[in-house]
């Protein structure tokens, strides 16, 4: 398997001032007149590239130590490096770069306390099918703003305390993440500094939390916390979402919240998203307009079994009174016409990934998807080997402005 390991990738964000002119319409959209006739038609793969699995932060620390010592798809364990993988949130940088975020490392805390958080800057090249990495912030909390007991005295934060699961980046330049073991909002400054203390979520704590009390039960499950957050255009409200049902909610029932930045509060607002069938999850809500988002919706799937990979139009309006937010499909990531065969042979480009965890918009016709890799444990493409992190841009039949 090919290694990358970059030099350097662990730096301050003073590093961070990047890589070259951003990805604008011209650089996504170059179809032949195939392209085109299919693009009227559906979802048209533009653009593909990808960060290969064994990507790694030179000169930084071991990590991966509780795996075993087995390789797991040809991946030997434990790390040399911290790996630079399992993106579940993305951020659009004005030079056209991304930053985004890894989540809590190997998907446990009882495996990942040696998983440094981390918000990476990334680059993808969709004519050379490749992705850049280019430095980042490490996630720390020198102030002592958490209210737990932390893995490591140096109070940078690892995977064994937080899974990041979505984050946004505010007028003011800092980052606002959704958790999942809490779960929790959290807020960090542009050099990845905690701001203030763990936000919980009102009424709601999942196996995982550090504030159960003795006999307290849960009621939202391990790993379905705040996968998903937005924030409004004009950067005033956030809006955190879970990924799975709240204990007592309606059955495949989803609640999104508003917080309001400026009182540091949620406000009581809440509203109801309905997902399509059960076993299904919700990652990543984006904004797209005021009161209207992109989000990801789910099977736990991967591969040839992969049957639901979909990506929807969110309008909170609830414009026909059913008590929940309205829903129109954008894409089905099984069903992308690939006109060019990009990344993979053939007129149909499928995005078959268990965890689809990150959404972007590029332009108004034109969203980017990436996968979360779970390196090193889930081999999709390859049987055997482990995924690369796949970053796909893909052209919509019709504007994100049109309702």
């Amino acid at each position: 398997m090919r290694k990358t390991v970059l030099a350097g990738a662990i730096a301050s964000c003073a590093v961070a001032a990047l890589i070259g002119t951003g990805v604008g319409t011209s650089s996504v959209a170059g179809l032949t007149g195939s392209g085109e006739r299919a693009e009227a038609e559906r979802p048209t793969l533009v653009g593909w590239a990808r960060l290969p699995a064994e990507t790694y932060a030179a000169g930084t620390e071991v990590s991966g130590s509780a795996l075993g010592t087995e390789p797991i798809n040809g991946v030997k364990v434990p790390f040399a490096d911290q790996p630079i993988q399992g993106f579940s949130g993305i951020v659009k940088n004005a030079d056209g770069s991304f930053a985004a975020i890894s989540d809590n490392g190997y998907g446990r805390k009882n495996n990942s306390a040696d998983f440094l958080l981390r918000i990476h800057r990334i680059k993808p090249d969709f004519k050379g099918g490749t992705v850049r990495v280019g430095g980042g912030i490490s996630l720390t909390d020198p102030k002592g703003l958490v209210h737990f007991p932390l893995t490591r005295a140096d109070r940078k934060l690892t995977g064994a305390d937080f899974d990041p699961e979505a984050f946004v980046r505010a007028p003011d330049g800092t980052y606002w993440v959704g958790e999942e073991f809490g779960p929790y909002l959290l807020h960090f400054d542009r050099a990845g500094r905690l701001m203030e203390k763990p936000i919980p979520i009102p009424g709601v704590k999942s196996p995982s939390s550090p504030d159960l009390q003795p006999g307290e039960e849960p009621n939202i499950g391990d790993s379905k916390g705040l996968e998903n957050l937005a924030i409004s255009p004009d950067g005033k409200t956030l809006y955190p979402m879970f990924e799975g049902t709240v204990t007592g909610d309606a059955p495949q029932s989803l609640r999104i919240y508003e917080f309001d930045r400026a009182r540091a509060a949620f406000t009581g607002q809440r509203w109801t998203y309905q997902m399509e069938a059960p076993k299904l999850a919700v990652a990543d809500l984006v904004s797209i307009g005021r009161n209207r988002f992109l989000t990801i919706e789910r099977d736990n799937l991967k591969g040839d079994a992969a049957a639901f990979k979909k990506v929807y139009k969110v309008d909170l309006a609830d414009g026909n009174q059913d008590g929940r937010v309205d829903k129109t499909e954008a894409v089905d990531l099984l069903n992308i016409a690939n006109p060019d065969e990009l990344g993979t042979p053939g007129k149909t480009f499928k995005f078959p990934f268990f965890t689809i965890e990150a959404v972007t918009v590029l332009n108004d016709r034109t969203i980017g998807v990436l996968n979360d890799n779970n390196f090193p444990s889930d081999a999709t493409r390859v049987a055997n080997r482990a995924d690369d992190n796949e970053f796909i841009s893909v052209r919509l039949p019709e504007s994100l402005s049109k309702p």
